[in-house]
């Protein structure tokens, strides 16, 4: 049986390309992250926090926790719509990474990686923004957009892979879960 440790609805519809035999479950943990932690040990950080709490389940366990990432600062969630606006303004006609980090605890043996792609967007103007932002869309993911609905509009390509950006580096992952 495989746990999946994350409440994202993406996750859920990503890991079915590997596998349908598997339940989400999710733990109440603290992800605040450690002050000068880069985004690469983060997203490692934070999948981990989340799977650990399984760890003891006869099962394999899957944490994931992915970032968007400019300049080496970290785009969380934004807050509210201004918040989503200053996002974007920023991520505006430049490239950016986002990076997904993956736990899998296997018999009492844990395997953590990292994957980056990098996310060029347009140049955007301030409708475009807004007319986004009313979407509703870019309130409850990272970075304030998600490449799988609207937000791809604003995407002028990507180096990397695709489902790294929606929240789950599935062919790395699957990889790893055939070595183990």
């Amino acid at each position: 049986m495989i746990i999946l440790a994350s409440q994202s609805p993406r996750r859920r519809e990503l890991l079915k390309y590997i596998t349908n035999d598997f339940e989400v479950r999710v733990s109440d943990v603290d992800e605040t992250l450690p002050d000068g932690i880069s985004p690469s040990e983060a997203v490692v950080y934070l999948s981990g926090i989340k799977a650990q709490p399984f760890a003891k389940e006869n099962a394999t366990v899957i944490g994931a926790d992915t970032v968007v990432a400019i300049d080496g600062k970290i785009l969380g969630k934004p807050e509210n719509a201004d918040a989503a606006r200053d996002m974007l303004k920023e991520l505006s006609g430049k490239t950016h990474s986002v990076f997904t980090g993956v736990t899998v605890i296997k018999d009492g043996k844990t395997h953590s990686f990292y994957e980056e792609t990098r996310v060029t967007f347009h140049t955007l103007t301030d409708k475009e923004i807004d007319d986004y932002i009313l979407t509703g869309e870019p309130l409850d993911k990272a970075g304030a957009y998600g490449i799988q609905g609207f937000g791809s509009l604003l995407v002028e390509g990507i180096c990397g892979d695709y489902f790294n950006v929606v929240g789950l580096p599935v062919s790395r992952l699957n990889r790893l879960l055939m070595d183990i």
